[in-house]
């Protein structure tokens, strides 16, 4: 998947393609310059941006599999802002913290169905209740393995009602984290300043805020009026919006971003 960055020395539009670590070195095709674009969007974000993209160009079935990956790195990253948040709480050192985290994460880094039960555990001690969304029908499971591992090929409006629960599930789980998911964001901003640290001086270092279906409810849009209510807020006797409508409603608000990713 490729994006437009802007070279900082002639101006001229490059593509690049979007990496793994969101570091990505690019070379001006124009006049050679070097340059470092630091994209600061968490993997699940990235993951359900390509999702909806793919979705809106037509390619359903290639969808399912970015937005089920989504769900899952949301879970990580839910539970790398709660433990941070309990080690920053008994005042312990954030690159320790960091370090015990990687370290125990490794262990079932390649076992999703234990992924989710850190997750699950790390909900309860968080929000003192059972996670009753983790259900196979809340969370599609039966839909996605159909996609992924049976090869079914589904529909537009199948995997629309896919990526709604979705969307609402981490809309909603983003929300309880609140002022918590800094914690983990935090970690890619070390990532970040190492790499920076070690560019050479001829490289210019660009930082970049991508839009997407997540990030305008987190930080905020400029084109969007500021008493405008986000999509699964309510005010007064309104209806709450059910996850198909809340999708609808954050495709139209935030999805002209999506015009970055690009497929080659």
């Amino acid at each position: 998947m490729l994006f437009p960055t802007t070279c900082p020395n002639c101006l001229r539009e490059n593509r690049a393609e979007f990496t793994d670590s969101n570091i990505h070195e690019v070379t001006c095709q124009h006049c050679q310059a070097r340059y470092c674009v630091f994209v600061r969007k968490q993997k699940f974000e990235m993951l359900f941006d390509l999702g909806t993209r793919a979705l809106l160009d037509g390619y359903a079935r290639e969808a399912v599999a970015s937005f089920a990956a989504a769900l899952e790195r949301f879970f990580e990253f839910y539970v790398r802002a709660y433990a941070l948040e309990r080690a920053a709480e008994r005042g312990g050192e954030f690159g320790e913290a960091l370090r015990t985290l990687e370290g125990t994460w490794r262990h079932v880094v390649s076992q999703s169905e234990r992924q989710v039960g850190m997750f699950a555990l790390a909900y309860l001690l968080r929000e003192g209740q059972e996670p009753e969304f983790l259900g196979g029908k809340a969370m599609g499971t039966d839909f996605r393995n159909k996609v992924i591992h049976r090869g079914y090929i589904p529909g537009h409006a199948e995997v629309e009602e896919y990526a709604a629960r979705i969307f609402a599930l981490i809309d909603r789980l983003l929300t309880e984290l609140g002022d918590t998911a800094q914690h983990a964001e935090l970690a890619q901003e070390q990532v970040f300043a190492a790499h920076l640290a070690a560019l050479p001086d001829n490289v210019t270092a660009i930082f970049e805020e991508h839009p997407g279906m997540f990030r305008a409810r987190r930080f905020g849009q400029e084109h969007l009026s500021k008493s405008r209510a986000t999509p699964l807020s309510v005010t007064g006797s309104q209806t709450p919006l059910n996850n198909a409508q809340a999708f609808q409603q954050a495709l139209r608000e935030r999805s002209q971003g999506l015009s970055h990713f690009k497929f080659k």
